[in-house]
């Protein structure tokens, strides 16, 4: 079963239209480098014993350039801007869902609200079977199809034929595209009397936004201290790291400066109007924290506005700008390195290539980096000092102040295996085509179905069973003290498709150590005051 996930891992400038024109060749010899690569080029289309597919070959060389000037020079072809632009933007043209492909079936996993999908009745739990009249199943159908299907401009027509459990017949949609927005926040929700839970996904166009309802919708349900999540957010616009921090700090303080050979240093402060400038704060981090996640993290770290718990964060302090090339394609070349308030570079080596640069996390398990915070050294060189005297590292990631080692028991091999085989979600999607209707007439709220739902032993006999199906080897021994963990797993993947995405981290967050030992913190001023961190 693939899933669809787009990644992302670059901050990036809002590109200003820099032409051809306003380029400066500098000292580069047009002899040893522009005029000799386009002979070549002309050499081969004239003379190559073969046919040669040019614009490939080209592309082949931009991508191998930029390889050997850092991990984060990426270079993005025309068909494939949008997708990738698209999460960042905060909205695309298309239908409105969001699908798996389960199967090799176009499995509807919920319509996005207000969408048009929804506003023509399609339902979490159909199937797609054609588009426009084309056959949309089977080992040919790839996410990439699926989008260049169903995505378009907006006020344009796609007729979609559904299956749907319990009718005959397929069931055709004539749907109008329309603007479909992307949340960056995951999740947002209380986790006691006083104490709100936010999780931010990505660093997009209207992150900021985003974080002020939420932000006042918690404060309306109570909410004086607030732990706010950037595990496994890889980052996005360093303008919306700006307004982030902003949240949370006064105006005027620095949160993050920026220089290279060709960009003259750039300060960024914080704008002011904060929605969350008082009050207790945690941020949580791990090695999935990259880049915009970093700025924030490290800038509420320096000025002790935050308590930051977890893991050591990614290490990316390359800044990219886009430039677009005469096909309409992109190159997010890296023009600049950011330092935190205090002067931390935290870009972690890549001298060694961009294998052995992304195998990093590899590295970091082996040494046991992620379970003991004494294997992580840090030499003087690197020693910088926080506004109230603290000592913080640069060279590799932000170090947080308090360590969450990583939970390696729940996690374990046979786990990893039911997600990899598609396990979790084969059983889920199978029982909610048996059960959807009666569990929506039985829970008609999250918290009523966080009270009474439970996940019981001949369902998870189910689960099991599906499982070795899937030719899974289930260890008995390993089993038997996650049955809990994997069952409350179950539960949060039904009640993420009934609810929505805020329901699955509402329904998992009492089991997630990092968000337990911040809650007990934070509930505590001990370690607020110890370090001087502003509350």
């Amino acid at each position: 079963m693939k899933k669809f996930l787009i990644g992302i891992f670059f901050v990036s400038f809002v590109f200003s239209g820099t032409t051809q024109a306003q380029i400066e060749w500098g000292t580069m010899n047009p002899d040893k480098t522009t005029k000799k690569y386009s002979t070549l080029l002309l050499l081969i289309d004239n003379f190559y014993v073969d046919t040669v597919n040019m614009p490939k070959l080209v592309e082949k060389a931009i991508v191998s350039t930029l390889k050997d000037l850092d991990p984060h020079s990426t270079y993005i072809s025309r068909e494939d801007v949008e997708e990738a632009e698209a999460p960042l933007q905060g909205s695309f043209d298309g239908i409105g869902i969001t699908f798996q492909l389960f199967k090799d079936t176009i499995l509807v996993i919920s319509p996005v609200p207000g969408g048009p999908s929804q506003k023509v009745g399609i339902r979490a739990g159909d199937k797609i079977i054609k588009v426009n009249g084309e056959k949309a199943y089977g080992p040919d159908i790839t996410n990439g199809w699926v989008l260049h299907h169903l995505r378009g401009k907006k006020g344009t027509k796609v007729i979609v034929s559904i299956y749907r459990k319990g009718i005959s017949h397929l069931l055709d949609f004539v749907i109008i595209r329309d603007k479909i927005p992307i949340k960056s926040l995951d999740a947002s929700f209380m986790l006691d009397k006083h104490t709100g839970y936010i999780k931010l996904g990505r660093f997009a166009r209207t992150s900021r936004s985003e974080m002020d309802k939420a932000l006042d919708s918690l404060k309306k349900e109570g909410m004086t201290r607030l732990i706010f999540d950037l595990r496994g957010n890889p980052g996005g616009y360093l303008s919306a790291a700006q307004k982030i921090a902003s949240e949370f700090l006064q105006k005027g303080k620095l949160i993050v400066y920026t220089e290279g050979v060709h960009s003259p240093r750039q300060n960024l402060f914080s704008l002011g109007n904060g929605n969350f400038e008082n009050g207790k704060l945690v941020v949580l981090i791990n090695e999935g924290s990259a880049s915009a996640s970093e700025i924030v993290s490290g800038a509420l770290q320096d000025w002790d506005r935050a308590l930051i718990v977890g893991r050591r964060s990614f290490g990316k302090g390359l800044v990219q700008r886009p430039f677009r090339l005469p096909d309409g394609s992109i190159v997010r070349l890296t023009v600049a390195r950011y330092h935190t308030p205090s002067g931390r570079w935290i870009q972690k080596p890549y001298n060694k290539g961009v294998n052995a640069y992304y195998h990093d996390l590899e590295k970091r398990m082996k040494h046991g980096e992620l379970i003991h915070a004494d294997s992580i050294h840090f030499p003087d060189s690197l020693k910088f000092h926080t506004e109230n005297g603290r000592t913080v590292y640069g060279g590799g990631g932000i170090m947080p102040d308090v360590f969450v080692p990583w939970d390696s028991a729940r996690y374990d091999n046979l786990y990893a295996s039911f997600v990899r085989k598609g396990v979790f979600n084969t059983f889920v999607n199978e029982y909610l085509n048996n059960y959807r209707k009666k569990l929506k007439k039985q829970y008609k709220s999250l918290d009523s179905y966080i009270k009474n739902f439970e996940v019981t032993d001949k369902m998870f006999q189910v689960f099991l069973n599906e499982a070795l199906k899937e030719k899974v080897k289930i260890n008995t021994k390993e089993l038997k003290p996650n049955v809990d963990f994997i069952k409350l797993q179950i539960k949060a993947l039904i009640a993420r498709d009934l609810f929505n995405q805020n329901a699955y981290y509402k329904v998992i967050a009492p089991s997630d150590i990092t968000i337990e030992k911040a809650l007990k913190l934070i509930q505590k001023s001990t370690l607020f005051k110890k370090l001087g961190i502003l509350n």
